[in-house]
C-alpha cells in the first residue's frame, strides 16, 4: 500500500466504568500495549493520543510513540484531530485511522482490510461491523452499539445503543455490532471536529452520529474474526477467554 496512512489511538486513564483501563493488564500485558502492537501489524505508523502522564510513561516503557494532547475534549475523534492538526498536518496522510484504545483483539490485517477498502470507496469515513443475531444477549445490551447497515452498498444509516433494527413481527434476525475503529480522510476529521455536537449525539453519547449529522458519508465493512471491546472489568475476563482459545 503506497499511500501514507497512519493510526492514532486515543488513551485515557479517566473512566466512569473502568478507571485506569488502559493500563489493566490482560493475560499480563496492559490493554494499550495490545492495542498498539497490533496496530504496528498493519505496517502503518502508530502513535498513542494521550492526556496522562503514566499512560505516556507506560508506552515510551514498551518502545511506543506518544503524542501528547491535554485538551479537554468530549471525544477520542477530537483529540486525535487536535493531534493531527499540532504534529502530523505537514506528513499529508491519506488516512488517519482512530482505533479505540479497547479493542485488544484487533488485528493488523484488519485494519489494512480497512484502510484499503476506504482508499477505493467514495465515504469520508469508514468503519468496521460484526454480524450478531438478535437471540445473544448483546442485542439488548446499551454498552453494544449496533449499526444500521445496508451491505449491498455498504453505507451506514444509523448507530445506535438500542436495539435496532427491530423485528416488528417478532422474527429473530440479523444485527451488526459496531467495533471501534474509524478511518478519516483528513478533510472528514477536521470537519467533524469542528463541528458542534447534534442533539443526537448527545443523547445516545455516539460520537459518530455527529458526522452523519454533518452531512458525511459513512461506510462500514464486515469483519468475521471475534473481537470484543473492554468496557468494564467483566470484559478483561472476555477477553482473556478468547486470548485462551476459549469461546
Amino acid at each position: 500500500m503506497k499511500d501514507k496512512i497512519v493510526i492514532l489511538i486515543p488513551s485515557r486513564f479517566a473512566s466512569s466504568r473502568f478507571p485506569g483501563k488502559p493500563l489493566h493488564p490482560i493475560a499480563g500485558v496492559s490493554l494499550i500495549q495490545r492495542v498498539y502492537e497490533n496496530c504496528v501489524q498493519s505496517g502503518f505508523d502508530v502513535f498513542v493520543v494521550t492526556d496522562d502522564q503514566r499512560i505516556e510513561d507506560h508506552v515510551y516503557a514498551f518502545q511506543g510513540r506518544v503524542l501528547r494532547v491535554d485538551d479537554d475534549v468530549p471525544s477520542g475523534s477530537e483529540r486525535i484531530h487536535l493531534a493531527y492538526e499540532r504534529h502530523l498536518k505537514i506528513q499529508n496522510y491519506k488516512l488517519i485511522i482512530n482505533v479505540q484504545g479497547d479493542e485488544p483483539l484487533l488485528k493488523g490485517e484488519e485494519i489494512k482490510a480497512l484502510a484499503e477498502f476506504h482508499l477505493t470507496s467514495p465515504f469520508d469515513i469508514t468503519t468496521m461491523l460484526k454480524r450478531r443475531h438478535s437471540s445473544e444477549a448483546d442485542f439488548t445490551n446499551p454498552n453494544v452499539v449496533k449499526a444500521v447497515w445496508e451491505n449491498q452498498t455498504g453505507k451506514c444509516h444509523y448507530f445506535s445503543r438500542s436495539s435496532v433494527p427491530h423485528g416488528r413481527d417478532g422474527v429473530e434476525h440479523d444485527w451488526f455490532q459496531h467495533i471501534g475503529i474509524y478511518s478519516y480522510r483528513p478533510e472528514a476529521l477536521t470537519k467533524f471536529a469542528k463541528a458542534p455536537a447534534t442533539a443526537l449525539e448527545k443523547l445516545e453519547k455516539l460520537e459518530q452520529l455527529r458526522a452523519l449529522g454533518q452531512g458525511l458519508s459513512l461506510g462500514a465493512i464486515e469483519t468475521k474474526h471475534t473481537l470484543l471491546g473492554v468496557d468494564t472489568p467483566e470484559d478483561v475476563l472476555k477477553v482473556e477467554g478468547v486470548l485462551n482459545g476459549q469461546s
